[in-house]
């Protein structure tokens, strides 16, 4: 079982440019602007980040032969990334963005889904670091480029072949990130030409509960009973609009113990964007 998938801002800044620590610790800001925001997770980044912490842009390191957002690349493209990046997979890579836990766990996912062994996330992310009164600088390091080889667990991806198969015959559950108005077709989705509702025998709960309102993830006694419809003892499957959030469900099961927890990454995008895939409305 892996170790608790979230760290604290103590946790990491006793680590930050510690001689010992070989190859150390490599910080990644994974900021994206929330749906239907303005402006570039890079923003963010220029105007503050943790020292030495390098900007993983989920857009662009993204598949690019589809017009679903940020898809994952083939893990060819991703290794030549994050090489670039200079993210050895030898290193502790901790990932954070500028909301507290909302795209930093796709890029957990991300590199866990490339291979990467020690991947966790700053529990409450840079305004959590910022509250603790911790170092802030503007200025961007220059990765070192490090050599990355290929590698890729495709278990922890669902494409919709999958999810058509394990919706169909029950062999996995499907938990919607999405919030509850839009699972059951009540409230419009974001992006335009998508359907309203869910997919058949999907269960939802919305990524915001497993978010506490500082911004860290709750604790496992508490995602216990938020997770109480879902049987953690079956394989399961996350989705949400795109793929993000998706992923903070992944990482608050987790949490839990559960670190096989699959992905749909072209999620409701994909499924309601299509006309032939079934949907419901209601509850």
């Amino acid at each position: 079982m892996m170790a608790d998938p979230v760290v604290s801002g103590a946790w990491l800044a006793g680590r930050l440019g510690d001689p010992q620590a070989r190859p150390g610790v490599r910080v990644v800001d994974a900021t994206l602007p929330l749906v239907g925001q303005p402006g570039h997770g890079r923003d963010s980044y220029a105007a503050g980040h943790i020292p030495g912490a390098v900007f993983f842009d989920i857009n662009a390191i993204a598949a690019p032969d589809t017009d679903l957002p940020h898809m994952l690349p083939s893990p060819e493209a991703f290794a030549d990334a994050a090489s670039a990046l200079g993210l050895p997979r030898e290193a502790t890579v901790v990932v954070y963005d500028a909301h507290g836990i909302y795209s930093a766990p796709r890029v957990w996912w991300t590199l866990r889904a490339m291979g990467y062994p020690s991947v966790f996330v700053l529990d409450g992310g840079l305004p959590a670091w910022r509250a603790e009164g911790r170092p802030i600088e503007a200025a961007g390091p220059a990765p070192v480029p490090a050599p990355v080889e290929t590698r890729f667990e495709p278990a922890l991806l669902a494409g919709i072949d999958r999810v058509r198969a394990v919706l169909a015959d029950g062999s996995a559950q499907v938990v919607d990130a999405r919030s509850a108005a839009r699972f059951r077709g009540e409230a419009a989705e974001p992006r335009v030409g998508l359907r309203p509702g869910h997919m058949p025998g999907a269960l939802n709960v919305p990524f915001d509960r497993v978010v506490g309102p500082d911004g860290r993830l709750k604790s496992a006694e508490e995602l216990r009973t938020i997770f109480a419809g879902v049987d953690l003892s079956r394989p399961i499957v996350t989705t949400c609009g795109s793929g993000v959030t998706a992923a903070v469900l992944a990482l608050a099961l987790a949490r839990l113990g559960r670190e096989d927890v699959a992905v749909y990454d072209g999620s409701w995008t994909e499924w309601g964007g299509r006309a032939d895939t079934p949907i419901v409305t209601g509850a």
